[in-house]
């Protein structure tokens, strides 16, 4: 497949993980986040499955798979939804999709640290602006005044354990099919939250009983298409583009998380969501090593 289509896929995916965004953060307004998030990640890696026996692309994996599998599902799906969902629960969705903007930051940062390629001090720059962006996001959110709000802390946590869980997904790519993987993860990891949620939440499956349709519509798209398709697209997209270039489309991510915020949860989108969005494009821009190769090329171009 090409790099074109392998963005294009990129790209269809972030606009659905945008809209995702704001669809959970309505759906705890119903449910409590963890039997919501065990029901919801149980239905996408049935899906996923689904999908892939009628590709016939169904195989159980060898032995030496399940510590990715493992690994993954504790980072991808416990860590990620577990915070992710409780961090929904207590902070507005357009913060959310902000703080979450700092992923390609954060993945480019935590490769280049863990192959002990280190960053350049314009990649330094880059995390530094990125995570003023951040600040003026919670700012916005909760009023200085007020204190840091747990929920951008957990949303925060949610996206640095994701990024954790790309390094896993692109060593595990190499033996085992991305999309695979991204099935028996969430298979794996609903089981865990599930545990978690008879612990947390006794009695809360109960809830269900009481939720209006339109709960359902919600609840059907984010399992469904964008949590199921979504992540083995973007797992898949990840063992041809690697992890770093794979999540600078993150960005759009941030995008369309206000813009679903707006739409689904009408929230309000202020001038300070919008000086945050910049600064979070900019510190990625220059966190993701991106700003850095174009003036290596422009520089190539001049001398040439």
């Amino acid at each position: 497949m090409t790099q074109w289509k392998i963005y294009g896929i990129l790209t269809a995916v972030m606009i659905v993980w945008g809209f995702n965004l704001a669809s959970v953060k309505y759906m705890v307004e119903f449910v409590d986040p963890v039997t919501l998030t065990a029901f919801r990640i149980l239905l996408a890696g049935l899906s996923v499955m689904g999908i892939l026996a009628s590709f016939r692309m169904l195989r159980w994996p060898a032995k030496s798979d399940w510590k990715f599998i493992f690994l993954g599902s504790l980072l991808n799906v416990v860590a990620h939804h577990y915070f992710l969902s409780n961090g929904l629960s207590l902070t507005t969705g357009s913060n959310a999709g902000l703080i979450l903007g700092t992923g390609p930051m954060l993945t480019a940062v935590l490769v280049s640290l863990i192959m002990r390629n280190y960053p350049s001090k314009l990649q330094w720059l880059g995390v530094v602006v990125g995570f003023a962006g951040v600040a003026a996001t919670v700012l916005v959110g909760n009023g200085a005044a007020t204190g840091l709000n747990v929920g951008d802390v957990f949303v925060f946590i949610s996206i640095l354990a994701q990024v954790l869980s790309y390094i896993v997904i692109a060593n595990a790519a190499r033996s085992l099919d991305p999309r695979l993987l991204t099935g028996y993860m969430f298979i794996v990891g609903a089981v865990v939250l599930f545990i978690i949620s008879l612990i947390q939440e006794p009695g809360e499956i109960r809830t269900f009983a009481t939720v209006p349709t339109s709960f359902w519509i919600a609840f059907a798209f984010s399992a469904m298409l964008g949590t199921a398709v979504g992540h083995m697209l973007y797992n898949y997209s990840i063992g041809q583009a690697g992890p770093t270039k794979a999540a600078i489309f993150m960005n759009l991510n941030t995008l369309f998380s206000l813009v679903g915020a707006s739409v689904i949860l009408n929230e309000e989108i202020t001038v300070g969501h919008i000086y945050g969005l910049v600064l979070i494009v900019i510190g990625v821009l220059f966190g993701s090593g991106a700003a850095e190769d174009l003036l290596k090329k422009r520089r190539k171009r001049l001398s040439s």
